[in-house]
């Protein structure tokens, strides 16, 4: 099945207490951001296979309410997407972001 077709699947998010605490003491993201850039187009979504061996992981390239420009690690557990961590985009992930935006336009 296809990540996205899992994605809009999905019942809803799982955080964990100690993975939320670090994003925000690291990167300054709060869940409801990292929730947001699911919701908002456009999400590009890629298999993170390098970080995959004990689960499936995945990576996203999205955008919150505020127009910030997330890069968020993730997996799926149950129907529900576990954020594993999020910061700002790189300078190219952002280039690869705005040639999908292009494409929403």
């Amino acid at each position: 099945m296809d990540i996205l077709e899992f994605l809009l699947k999905c019942t809803g998010f799982e955080w964990d207490k100690n993975n939320s605490g670090k994003i925000w003491l690291k990167h300054k993201v709060t869940p409801m951001e990292c929730e947001q850039a699911f919701f908002n187009m456009p999400l590009v979504v890629a298999d993170d296979k390098t970080h995959s061996a004990v689960e499936a992981r995945f990576y996203s390239l999205g955008v919150t309410d505020e127009s910030r420009k997330l890069f968020i690690v993730f997996t799926t557990r149950k129907n529900r997407i576990r954020v594993i961590s999020a910061r700002d985009m790189s300078r190219s992930e952002r280039k690869v972001f705005e040639t999908h935006e292009e494409k929403d336009s």
